[in-house]
Order: structure tokens, then C-alpha cells, then sequence
């Protein structure tokens, strides 16, 4: 049986979970045939992690797939028997998951999904599709504090290169998220830059219909937030990195050990434009942007 483990909820995942459904097929695994997937979800409540992994322990989960940073680390405090398969965004060495990427050396591996990393390539983005943009608002998750440091740090260097001013916007609940947008509707910035985690993929339809409200452009880490009228996204793409968890889940499933898989680190990046949204905006999507973009939705 294999236990998965995520702090968001179905719905958000529904796309990548048949990524990950897709890479067990590729090693001869599929679920309700030959190999049963136990789920826990905690809702975007990451206290009761803790409580779910003891579950999928106490099941004699045969490997735990843990689809984030917070999974991740929940899992890894909580056993050093099971192997785990990992999807993190951010270094795993820099997280103490593993001792290098190379040779992972404990009963932890899996794939290395870059968000962080991306930053200053989203604000050059956000940049081109705004070209007028001289003040930019940030959006950060304070509860992510990993993410949002390291964030703050790239953006700053970015914008600072490319003569832009920031002003920094903190929500860490709904309701934080309409304080923030009446915080912007007040300063009127150019452009918003939505940070990347679990948070804001939660809300990301409440955050893409008060952007549309207020009319601000706004960018985004992942793909989902544009197929629900967000304007533009930049990103690893998520489905991709679950077939990878998923194909190291069923190499490990066929005797391999964590400590021998390398950590896989995402190739595969998406840029996704929704061209109804931007001409709702008012913006005119230069043409390099629409023959670089992966998919634009009319």
C-alpha cells in the first residue's frame, strides 16, 4: 500500500494526481488493480499532518509520497523505516532531507520542484506583458517563511536591477487576502507578483477574481491559477514532477532504495498567458511572449 501524503486538498490536485497515477503506470503499477493508495489531505491545515502521518504509519504503508514542504518535513520527523518520495520546492540538501542530491544516503528522495528559484524569470515576465510597470505589490504567505524569505530576497534583487519599485502585501487568510487587495486598490501599483505555495493555489480563485475586480495584471507560480482567469503563470510543471514521484514510487515499490535514487530536479517549466484575461485588462500580449507561451486560452 502506498500512503500519500499532501497539506492541500483534492480539488487543488486533481490535474497533477493523474501525473502521479501516470508515472506508477509506467513502472506496471495501477491503483485498484495491483497496488492500493491510501489519501490524506490535510486541507491547507498543516497542524493535522502530524495526526495523518501516524495514520498511513500505523496502516504499514509500504512508501509515503509527500507532495510538499510541509508534508515533507512531517514525514521525515515522523519515520526513518518507510521510504519516503518527496516533491519539495526549494534545495532538499538546504532542507536536511537528504545529504546531497546525488546520493540522497537515508530513507528520503524524490523530486526537486523549483518555485523559489524562478522568482527574478517571473518578474521579467511580469515586466514584459506590463512594460510601463514602474511599481510592483508582492504577495506573501508570512506562515510559509521559508518561501516567503527567499522570495523577498530574489525580488528585491530583481526589481532593483530592473528599476522597479516594490511594495510588500502579507496574507495568511482569506480575509488577509481582501485586506491586502484594499491595501492595493489604496497604493494602485502597476503590477502584482503572487508568490508561489499551497496557500495561494488554495485561494487562487478568490486571488484571480479580485485581480479581475480591481484590474490589476497579475502573475502567477503555477498553471492553475491562469485556467481559472488568472492572466499569466511561469513555472515547473507540477503534473510532471507527480509522474516523477509516481515513477520513483514504483521503482522503490520494485526493491530500489531511497538512498541510491538521485533527487530528480524539475526540467520541465510551463508558461501559460489567458489572452481573454489580458484583453479584459486592457494589455496588448507582445507577440514574443505569445510563440514562447506553452499554452495561451482564448
Amino acid at each position: 500500500m502506498i500512503g500519500f501524503l499532501s497539506s492541500q486538498s483534492p480539488e487543488t490536485v486533481s490535474e497533477p494526481l493523474r501525473g502521479f497515477r501516470q508515472g506508477l503506470k509506467e513502472f506496471g503499477y495501477v491503483e485498484g488493480e495491483n497496488v492500493a493508495i491510501d489519501y490524506r489531505f490535510a486541507q491547507n491545515q498543516v497542524n493535522r499532518l502530524p495526526e495523518l502521518t501516524a495514520e498511513l504509519i500505523g496502516l504499514r504503508a509500504a512508501v509515503i509520497t509527500s507532495m510538499d514542504n510541509a508534508s515533507t518535513a512531517v514525514a521525515k520527523t515522523a519515520t526513518a523505516a518507510i521510504p519516503i518520495v518527496f516533491n519539495v520546492g526549494g534545495d532538499p540538501v538546504r532542507l536536511g532531507l537528504v545529504a546531497s542530491l546525488a546520493r540522497p544516503g537515508g530513507n528520503l528522495t524524490g523530486i526537486n520542484f523549483f518555485l523559489n528559484e524562478l522568482v527574478a524569470k517571473r518578474l521579467e515576465l511580469l515586466r514584459e506583458l506590463v512594460p510601463t510597470a514602474t511599481r510592483v505589490a508582492v504577495l506573501v504567505n508570512p506562515a510559509n517563511a521559508e518561501v516567503t524569505e527567499s522570495t523577498l530576497r530574489d525580488v528585491e534583487a530583481a526589481a532593483r536591477s530592473m528599476g522597479l519599485q516594490i511594495q510588500i502585501l502579507k496574507a495568511n487568510t482569506s480575509q488577509e487576502i481582501n485586506a491586502a487587495f484594499e491595501s492595493l486598490v489604496r497604493e494602485r501599483p502597476d503590477a502584482l507578483f503572487i508568490a508561489p505555495g499551497p496557500f495561494f493555489t488554495a485561494r487562487r480563485v478568490q486571488l484571480t477574481q479580485l485581480a479581475a475586480r480591481h484590474a490589476v495584471p497579475a502573475i502567477y507560480s503555477l498553471r492553475q491559477s491562469v485556467e481559472v482567469g488568472g492572466l499569466i503563470s511561469y513555472g515547473s510543471s507540477l503534473t510532471d514532477a507527480w509522474r516523477q514521484v509516481g515513477v520513483y514510487t514504483g521503482r522503490i515499490l520494485k526493491g530500489d532504495k531511497p538512498a541510491d535514487l538521485p533527487v530528480v530536479q524539475s526540467s520541465k517549466f510551463e508558461l501559460v498567458i489567458n489572452h481573454e484575461t489580458a484583453r479584459m485588462l486592457g494589455l496588448t500580449v507582445p507577440p514574443t511572449l505569445l510563440s514562447t507561451a506553452d499554452e495561451v486560452i482564448e
